[in-house]
């Protein structure tokens, strides 16, 4: 069986929305991402870090969906990373009202022997140095390097992050943040640039409007998908990357083709993701329900001239 390596948080959140509040519950994008590539014919692993505090019926979530939760390192006497949000009625507009970095502070990821040669491996939103680290342990050349970020590091780590960027297959930003990092108005000029940073497709997250995908004179763009309720975007991007490395993980090749249909189920996934608060839908979603939208979703888009 191929392997997915996925770094990222193991988290608490709190969240409040127009719908209502969540109280703390399980989040962090770690746990969202290997929550979406648990459905595909991969065996995954995260690597984090969690306090003495983290629940053990959490890791026994995770571990019961097959996640090999070994490389989550666990401080005893620290505490788990912690987020609280709350969003406006423009879901893409949210407060932060606390961050709680803990043991997240001086995490050091390390990478068990068994994933150095993983076929897949999914950088998600951490400090670029972090990243840089996971790939400095890798000993095969993956077959994709998937790289998720964020406007914070732009503004802070922004030489370390330009570094890791040259050495990704795919990066995975939201539309401000392609703006930001490459100092354009328009997205596909914006895409035009990031892709001369040295990624081999750059892939643009719009939220409620879909998502672009860009390579070497090529594009592509995808609606999302219509969600009658949305309850909470929380790790809605997060579970698209996990989506999208799942197909890919089960693909014979890794091509334009290949990334255009794993965009249609990182979108799938993600539209579960934002019908409940935190990872509720994820924990309980069937892969039978994951076929039936994307055969709906085919439906959606597919037109004739």
């Amino acid at each position: 069986m191929k392997k997915t390596l996925i770094v990222g948080t193991v988290a608490y959140d709190e969240i409040e929305t127009s719908k209502g509040s969540s109280g703390k519950i399980l989040g962090g994008a770690g746990t969202y991402i290997a929550l979406a590539t648990a459905h595909f014919n991969s065996k995954s692993a995260i690597v984090s870090v969690v306090g003495g505090d983290f629940e053990e019926k959490h890791l026994n979530l995770l571990e019961s969906k097959g996640i090999d939760i070994s490389p989550i390192e666990i401080i005893s006497k620290g505490k788990t990373f912690y987020w609280k949000g709350k969003y406006h009625n423009d879901w893409n507009k949210r407060d932060t009202l606390s961050t709680q970095l803990n043991v997240l502070a001086e995490f050091s990821p390390v990478v068990p022997e068994e994933f150095k040669n993983a076929e897949i491996v999914v950088l998600g939103n951490l400090h670029p140095l972090v990243q840089t680290s996971v790939l400095n342990q890798i000993t095969t050349k993956p077959r994709c390097i998937i790289l998720d970020t964020m406007n914070f590091w732009m503004d802070n780590s922004l030489s370390e992050l330009l570094e890791v960027i040259a050495r990704v297959d795919v990066l995975v930003i939201n539309d401000e943040e392609a703006k930001q990092l490459s100092e354009k108005e328009s997205l596909f000029t914006a895409a035009e640039e990031i892709l001369k940073m040295g990624p081999k497709y750059v892939v643009i997250k719009k939220g409620e409007h879909g998502a672009m995908l860009f390579g070497d004179s090529q594009f592509f763009t995808s609606p999302a998908f219509p969600v009658k309720e949305v309850i909470d975007p929380t790790g809605a991007g997060d579970t698209f990357a996990g989506g999208f490395a799942g197909h890919l993980s089960e693909s014979k090749e890794i091509n334009f083709e290949t990334l255009k249909s794993a965009i249609a189920y990182g979108t799938v996934m993600a539209s579960f993701c934002v019908e409940k608060f935190g990872t509720t839908s994820m924990e309980n979603l069937k892969k039978e329900q994951i076929l039936e939208r994307l055969k709906a979703f085919k439906k959606y888009t597919a037109y004739s001239l």
